[in-house]
């Protein structure tokens, strides 16, 4: 089998679980998955095993704890050590993804604005490189640190009593609107530096639909 084959496979026969047991290897299930630097084939098989075996366990009448102990944490670790590592599972594709999806709407959002605004007031439509690439660079920076304080918030959350999830939505909003603060503030005072040139509505328009079409036709490849 191949990773989403064994993915589609884990989701259905998940649903066979109790929902204590669901719950118990849920957490079991994305701690492993949090680690990104292992083979994820690997990662994939061993959760397949673990999750086999909780059925048949289950089928007997035992729990997640009679099969895997109180310390799921510990054992969970056990099993990492184990697994072989990959650099295949680097988050810099992912993050890539999200970026470039960013400022294909934002292109998209001014070109339609600049479109709708110009026949009653003047826009300017001149843009700096070097300006861009450094909004752009926030924009990186930000998406990076939220999507590791929200994996951290999540890995904190695992193999505890389950409990209201609040206080980690709030703490998420929290970092979310800090970020987009500095990314405004970015934009709104940062100098105009260097070369510039004329970047139209249409324009601005065609390249974030091309921006977007590829993020498409390349999640659409990635699933074949």
């Amino acid at each position: 089998m191949n990773v989403k084959a064994l993915v589609e496979e884990n989701n259905r026969k998940r649903e066979l679980l109790t929902p204590e047991n669901e719950a118990y290897y849920s957490d079991l299930l994305i701690y492993i998955r949090l680690k990104f630097r292992l083979s994820e084939l690997h990662t994939e098989e061993i959760l397949m095993e673990l999750l086999d075996h909780l059925l048949e366990g289950q089928q007997i009448g035992k729990t997640g704890k009679d099969i895997f102990g109180d310390d799921l944490k510990g054992y969970a670790d056990e099993i990492i050590e184990q697994l072989p590592k990959s650099k295949k599972r680097e988050l810099f594709p992912f993050i890539s993804g999200i970026v470039a999806n960013i400022v294909g709407w934002l292109l998209i959002i001014r070109g339609f604005l600049f479109l709708v605004l110009s026949p009653f007031t003047a826009v300017n439509s001149t843009v700096y490189p070097v300006t861009v690439i450094v909004i752009a660079f926030v924009i990186a920076t930000f998406v990076i640190v939220t999507i590791i304080y929200i994996l951290k918030l999540i890995e904190g959350t695992l193999f505890k009593e389950k409990q209201s999830k609040w206080k980690e939505v709030m703490k998420a909003g929290l970092i979310g609107a800090i970020g987009m603060a500095l990314i405004l503030l970015t934009v709104k005072f940062l100098p105009k530096i260097g070369p510039s040139f004329e970047f139209s509505w249409w324009a601005s328009l065609l390249t974030g639909a091309v921006i977007l079409a590829s993020i498409y036709v390349r999640k659409q490849m990635n699933k074949d």
